[in-house]
């Protein structure tokens, strides 16, 4: 188990006394631990039987208004520890789940840094018609039930690494009593415990570690900080006597708790009591009201706030609730700017201090609101959230909860109705607070005079109201399915291949500008602000000479194409159907499945049918494309198809995918091994040889592949029921090879055949298991050149080539002695001032390296520019 450590931005002191030192000072707790754990934490207490004293978290954003940019970024920092934990292909396999409702908004920012996994949260809120997943019990909370309902069954039914976030880890019951439900359901390999303090004693950190045994399971820790608490001798009856004279009002050095700025005292002093579970007295019904507003739940009566149209993007899930992916990430990344500026707008002039209130478990959403609006304006940001926690408020710079707004839900909670808090935004001198709460919560209670808007107007200037729409699965637990999905494009509407030969399961973007140059890509792709397959590249545009390269290509290895072509599609035709389903993998599948589905006419009489799908590293393969496959054709006689392989991503990535399909739509039978033409990187079982050579339909982009770009999946074009999308570039028929590159390897299928179908024998009586050799290889070469990213390392002829005209190349690894196979790597490097360095025992013919920190203008591996 990994032991937690001390990482991260921390916070002075607040106004040189620390929070918790009233709470210590009276009770004799002690907080003990790393460096910054009290700038992280401060005390408060509370009326509860298990344990009187409170730790209050600086950073969360729960009860202590923050800067959003300081709550987002500790857990996007950890998340980013995780990532470097797990790995990037772990880490595409992970769910996270936050704990309703303080690590809602925190174990979303984990996802956040973490990049590549949905996260879920646990509810409190049961959904009408929802099945719940799973449940557990929070054994020291004082609302115990905590709900599972993510939308998709498949987000908690995978083997990959469960990420459990909470704000604090104390004695690990939660998280052992969440592994417990989940494990005898869904057991999986691996858990990773994040939290912002890790404050166990030793004996529960041992406990964790013998569970973690008992299951037979990995569990790390990760914690931005860890300690202890040492508690005194009687303190539990000590802490309760104090919060009961305090809450009776009867301490001689009590002060009014929360007092109003000096503006709000002539309308309504409204002072707030310092206990924990009385209403405020006579505050909610003389509470001032907003200047303005457009809305009122009640006839006649003025509004406490102004509404804000945030123009919320459509059917964007309000949280994690029930689950949030990556592309559903892109979109409230995208829309962020706009609704922030919509808030900005309704400010008043010249605020300096806003405030933004989220609502219970509605914490990530408002959170990033608040960043974005932090970023949007001059003014001085802060971020909280309202909470169900009763806890003692004592107005006292070394007290973390200095004052405290009750109110009654406005939720319809199922348990019941009761009491609501917000902690230390009233007297914090806010020149206006922006509340966000779900369409659930905008009830007659929110509006009501003692609402929360009427408690907040009786201490702010101006109330805006922003409202989230409440994401409620439409179908739950079944995959949205479109009623009917479109049919194959063909050629030559789409693509210069006859149509037979090949249908294209993908939508028509070609009207619409993907381009990018290739430099602008490279930034944005590794600072994480784009994924690849959000753009594309220009197209590049071969030199005569280059042309006359590939022709020359064309002609020397045509025939060890042809014979590789009958191999594989031999090995297919013996061993997987007697009458294949070729499905090729756009876009350098599509040739080769072409060819095979030619050489089954050629050597056996049979008409294939081929199909041409999108799959797209770190998203999967196209569901609605295995939805039409699975209603025209038998799963088990589809036959994916790709044209070689480099590592193996591809291969582990369809793997992952069909898995998760058949776990989602109930449809089984896709085999997930895959068809290639090479297998270099020992990958797969199925292949037409595993030397690494030219085949010249990497050499070129679209005009080698029937005009049609690199697949393309960007959530404001691919909705939910549309194929991936890709683009016909008639425009460059003049310079397409596409027919000639397949005309010229089909020519030569006589002339193999019996030579093709003795090596498919060969293969077909001997040991084909993939021994991962080529992922191997790249992990050293990652090591050894400092890039620590396998996902820059490109191996293979292939692979190398697409790095030149696709990506911003470091450099190129040739094996010693390599000759014409390399020749067009040779001439593209330098063209684009690539250096070529030979490396002996070089497991591929070469090795294209993608720089691997690309900052514009930087030539070294640290991605800054080099003088030599």
């Amino acid at each position: 188990m990994e032991k937690a450590v001390n990482e991260g931005p921390h916070h002075e002191v607040r106004d040189g006394v620390w929070s918790g030192s009233w709470v210590a000072d009276r009770l004799g707790v002690e907080l003990a631990g790393d460096d910054g754990l009290t700038d992280l934490l401060g005390l408060a207490l509370r009326r509860n039987p298990k344990r009187a004293h409170l730790l209050v978290s600086n950073v969360l954003g729960k009860h202590v208004p923050q800067s959003p940019s300081v709550v987002h970024g500790h857990g996007v920092a950890l998340g980013r520890r995780v990532r470097d934990l797990l790995g990037d292909d772990e880490a595409r396999r992970a769910v996270v789940l936050g704990y309703a409702e303080t690590a809602t908004g925190l174990g979303h920012s984990v996802a956040d840094g973490l990049g590549l996994a949905p996260c879920l949260h646990s509810t409190r809120r049961p959904v009408a018609g929802l099945t719940p997943a799973g449940g557990f019990e929070e054994s020291h909370s004082h609302a115990t039930s905590h709900l599972l309902l993510p939308e998709d069954p498949a987000l908690l039914a995978g083997d990959g690494p469960l990420v459990l976030v909470d704000d604090e880890f104390s004695t690990g019951n939660t998280v052992l009593n969440t592994v417990r439900n989940l494990h005898a359901r869904y057991p999986r390999r691996r858990y990773v415990v994040v939290a912002l303090v890790d404050m166990r004693s030793a004996a529960d950190a041992g406990r964790l570690e013998e569970f973690a045994r008992e299951i037979g399971a990995r569990v790390d820790l990760v914690a931005a900080a860890s300690g202890t608490v040492r508690l005194p001798e009687g303190v539990l009856e000590k802490g309760q006597e104090l919060v009961a004279r305090y809450a009776s009002g009867s301490a001689a050095e009590s002060s009014p708790v929360g007092a109003a700025p000096p503006w709000s005292l002539a309308q309504s002093p409204a002072p707030l009591e310092g206990i924990a579970d009385t209403p405020l007295s006579g505050a909610r019904g003389t509470a001032r009201p907003a200047p303005s507003g457009p809305h009122s739940d009640d006839e006649g009566a003025a509004p406490y706030a102004t509404r804000i149209d945030l123009q919320w993007p459509a059917g964007l899930p309000d949280g994690g609730r029930h689950g949030f992916t990556p592309a559903h990430r892109e979109r409230l990344e995208a829309a962020l700017p706009g609704m922030a500026a919509r808030i900005a707008e309704a400010l008043p002039a010249g605020a300096r201090r806003v405030h933004v209130l989220g609502f219970e478990e509605l914490m990530y959403a408002p959170l990033r609101l608040a960043e974005a609006l932090e970023r949007a304006t001059d003014a001085e940001v802060r971020y909280s959230t309202t909470t169900r926690s009763p806890v003692l408020a004592v107005d006292d710079p070394g007290y973390a909860i200095r004052t405290r707004l009750a109110f009654p839900a406005h939720d319809d909670p199922a348990d019941g109705p009761g009491e609501r808090y917000a902690y230390n935004v009233a007297g914090a001198g806010f020149d206006a607070v922006v509340a966000v709460v779900d369409s659930t919560a905008d009830t007659p209670a929110l509006h009501a005079p003692d609402g929360l808007l009427a408690c907040l107007a009786a201490h702010t200037p101006q109330v805006l109201l922003a409202v989230v729409p409440s994401y409620v699965p439409e179908t739950p637990h079944a995959p949205e399915r479109p009623s009917m999905l479109p049919e194959p494009l063909r050629g030559p509407a789409f693509s210069s291949y006859a149509p037979e030969e090949v249908g294209w399961l993908l939508q028509d973007l070609s009207d619409v500008t993907l381009e990018a140059p290739t430099e602008e890509r490279e930034e944005a792709i590794q600072s994480g602000g784009a994924h690849y397959a959000e753009s594309l590249p220009v197209e590049y545009q071969p030199s005569e000479r280059y042309q006359a390269l590939f022709h020359a290509a064309l002609e020397d290895s045509a025939a060890r194409i042809a014979q590789a072509v009958g191999v594989v599609t031999e090995i297919v035709l013996a061993e997987r159907s007697p009458r294949p389903v070729l499905v090729s993998l756009a876009r350098a599948g599509t040739p080769v499945g072409i060819l095979m589905r030619r050489w089954a006419q050629h050597r056996h009489g049979l008409d294939l049918p081929h199909y041409a799908v999108s799959i797209v590293r770190g998203r999967g393969i196209d569901a609605n494309a295995l939805r039409w496959l699975a209603e025209h054709h038998d799963p088990r006689d589809v036959v994916f198809v790709d044209g070689w392989t480099g590592k193996g991503a591809i291969t582990r990535e369809l793997a992952q995918a069909l898995t998760e399909f058949e776990k989602s739509d109930g449809v089984s039978g896709f085999d997930p091994e895959i068809a290639v033409l090479a297998d270099p990187g020992s990958c797969v079982r199925t292949y037409g040889t595993r030397e690494d050579f030219l085949i010249p339909s990497a050499c070129l982009n679209s005009t080698v592949s029937g005009l049609i770009s690199r697949t393309v999946l960007r959530a404001d074009l691919v909705g939910p029921h549309d194929f991936h999308g890709a683009k016909f570039y008639r425009e460059l028929a003049a310079t397409d090879v596409s027919v000639a590159f397949l005309d010229a390897v089909s020519a030569r299928f006589p002339e193999v055949a019996d030579a093709a179908r003795a090596q498919a024998g060969e293969l077909l009586a001997a040991d084909r298991s993939p021994t991962w050799a080529g992922w191997a290889a790249v992990e050293r070469i990652s090591e050894e050149y400092g890039i620590r990213d396998v996902n820059l390392v490109k191996p293979g002829v292939g692979e190398t080539t697409r790095v030149m005209l696709r990506r911003v190349p470091w450099k190129v690894l040739a094996r010693a002695g390599a000759g014409s196979d390399l020749d067009h790597v040779r001439l593209l490097a330098e063209q684009r001032g690539v250096p070529v360095e030979e490396v002996a025992d070089l497991p591929y013919t070469c090795v294209g390296l993608i720089h691997p920190q690309y900052t514009r203008g930087a030539t070294g591996a640290d991605g800054k520019a080099v003088t030599v």
